[in-house]
């Protein structure tokens, strides 16, 4: 199995920072890529960016130019930075990886349990 831990959350001003880290334990053969999704209240999941193993990222519109993904490959953790923060960045962040475990053929998706942000003066 493979386990995700997030950390980072909690609640900030706006215009403040917060950096949320994930990572990755257990079994693990290869991870390829890690990412982070958002699920505002009454909204539905959204992604927010993802990097593959090589460093490349995606961001969704919104959070380019606030927000930064990077990743520590020889430590299985992804990071978000995230500056400027918005009140309609509230939200629990999940993240994931796509990962092969020792012993498997293929990738699955895993998830962490979430963290919450809450933007708010």
């Amino acid at each position: 199995q493979v386990q995700l831990v997030e950390s980072g959350g909690g609640l900030v001003q706006p215009g403040g920072s917060l950096r949320l880290s994930c990572a990755a334990s257990g079994s693990i053969l290869r991870i390829n890529t890690m990412g982070w999704y958002r699920q505002a209240p009454g909204k539905q999941r959204e992604v927010v960016a993802d990097i593959t193993s090589n460093g490349s990222t995606n961001y969704v519109a919104s959070v380019k130019g606030q927000f930064t993904i990077s990743r520590d490959n020889a430590k299985n953790t992804v990071y978000l930075q995230m500056n400027n923060l918005k009140p309609e960045d509230t939200a629990v962040y999940y993240c994931y990886a796509n990962a092969v475990e020792y012993g498997r053929r293929y990738e699955y998706v895993y998830w962490g349990q979430g963290t919450q942000v809450t933007v708010s003066s």
